[in-house]
């Protein structure tokens, strides 16, 4: 086709060669930042403000010993069973394990042999369960490390390419700031809770906090971990969307799409790594929360079927302990819900309102490839296959939650009758 035809088509000659002129300028740009080499190490660091922003969380998960990974070489994250940060790992594991046994001695002997009414017989029960996470630190941390490095490096590579195509770099907002917060946070609710608990409860000396501390702060930097993740996951697919809105609403070209499609796949693959790297991990991490939340609320429900609603502390603490652990477990869904959701919808959307009347036949075939591989790789976050997180979870968790709370609570009720019998 002619430039005169275009340009009835357009409606503007002078108009039309400008466009022509910028498309040329911004495929020569793309062209030079493509020379840039993904394997050079510098390269990546130069332009990987996410490891940047967010290695504060990696090194507080060092220094609990649970995932012992570190940037070994610039531009990349490695691990090592003989790295330093495994070594370190070994000695504090080690050591808080000797504590832990210790004090899992003594919570179990006060279950067996000093716990005499129901409320102090759950509670012995919930604290013996939120010792199990520490032993599973070396299957769900150190044995994913290698694939959690992979799902780490991806992202300087994703981002290097997301500047060969914007000129760009990607940047997220606020995110070390709010780690800073959401990693205080943790270790001063984690702190409070127990010096509460050691307070309050007679069994709960200020020794077996000692077992309990990193565990407790374990669990709500897991947590941390993957709304950060999830986060950083939004603002990677918003920049991606505006960045595309304006290339499209400038030059809205077949190479342009090719490139943004290309780009939008990578995304998507992020963050299917996720799921994949942390499926140990976060697996373990929902069937201890499902525990939990049935057991603190059986124990709820009995105190008030046996003494009715009298707000004791063991009460509230049992409420608490159910509604702490469910907020984590809804926190941890909904993250991976609204990331699934923010990398689709949006890029989507824009591509609908292209007017396929003042595009070419090579824009047009690239637009349909774009919507067909968005709709033939659905961005959701899969355990390896054997769970999809999302909000679905929440409902099905709550789901097995009640069904396990009937049967609980059935033999609760034919206990109760037993007694008045007598």
């Amino acid at each position: 086709m002619e430039i005169k035809d275009l340009a009835d088509l357009y409606g503007d000659e002078l108009q039309l060669k400008n466009m022509i002129r910028k498309n040329s300028a911004r495929s020569l740009a793309i062209a030079q930042r493509s020379k840039l080499d993904s394997s050079d190490g510098q390269t990546i660091d130069d332009h990987d403000q996410f490891y940047k922003d967010h290695k504060l969380l990696l090194t507080l998960f060092r220094i609990l010993a649970v995932m012992p990974i570190q940037r070994g070489k610039i531009g990349k994250i490695t691990f090592g069973w003989l790295s330093v940060p495994m070594l370190y790992a070994y000695v504090f594991y080690a050591v808080t394990t000797v504590i832990v046994i210790f004090v899992g001695c003594e919570r179990v002997d006060i279950l067996l042999n000093k716990s005499k009414k129901f409320d102090e017989y759950i509670y012995s029960i919930i604290f013996i369960i939120f010792l199990v996470p520490h032993f599973w630190i070396p299957f769900v941390g150190w044995g994913v490390a290698r694939e959690v490095c992979d799902y780490k490096n991806g992202w300087g590579t994703f981002q290097l390419h997301y500047y060969k195509i914007t000129g760009r770099n990607l940047e997220f907002p606020y995110l070390s700031t709010l780690i800073v917060i959401i990693s205080l946070g943790c270790l001063v609710l984690a702190v409070a809770f127990l010096l509460i608990l050691s307070a309050l409860l007679d069994d709960f000396t200020l020794y077996h906090t000692t077992a309990y501390f990193h565990i407790i702060t374990m669990l709500n930097m897991s947590s941390a971990l993957w709304y950060i993740n999830c986060r950083a996951i939004g603002n990677a697919s918003y920049a991606l969307a505006k960045s595309f809105q304006m290339e499209i609403d400038s030059h809205c070209t077949s190479s342009i799409i090719s490139h943004y499609r290309v780009l939008w796949l990578e995304l998507s693959e992020l963050l299917q790594a996720i799921g994949n790297a942390y499926a140990r991990t976060y697996a373990t991490y929902s069937l201890f929360m499902i525990t939990n939340i049935t057991i603190a609320t059986y124990g709820f429900i009995s105190e008030i079927m046996e003494h009715g609603v009298t707000f004791s502390f063991k009460e509230v603490g049992l409420l608490v302990a159910s509604v702490y652990c469910l907020v984590l477990l809804c926190i941890y869904c909904n993250c991976s819900h609204e990331a699934s959701d923010n990398i689709a919808s949006k890029v989507q959307a824009s591509l609908m309102e292209i007017k396929l009347n003042f595009v070419n036949v090579a824009t047009v075939k690239e637009i349909d490839l774009f919507l067909t591989a968005i709709r033939l790789n659905p961005p959701t976050v899969s355990l390896k296959g054997y769970s999809d997180v999302d909000r679905k979870l929440i409902t099905s968790s709550v789901s097995t939650i009640a069904i396990y709370l009937i049967v609980l609570l059935q033999f609760k009720i034919s206990l109760i009758n037993s007694k008045s019998v007598d």
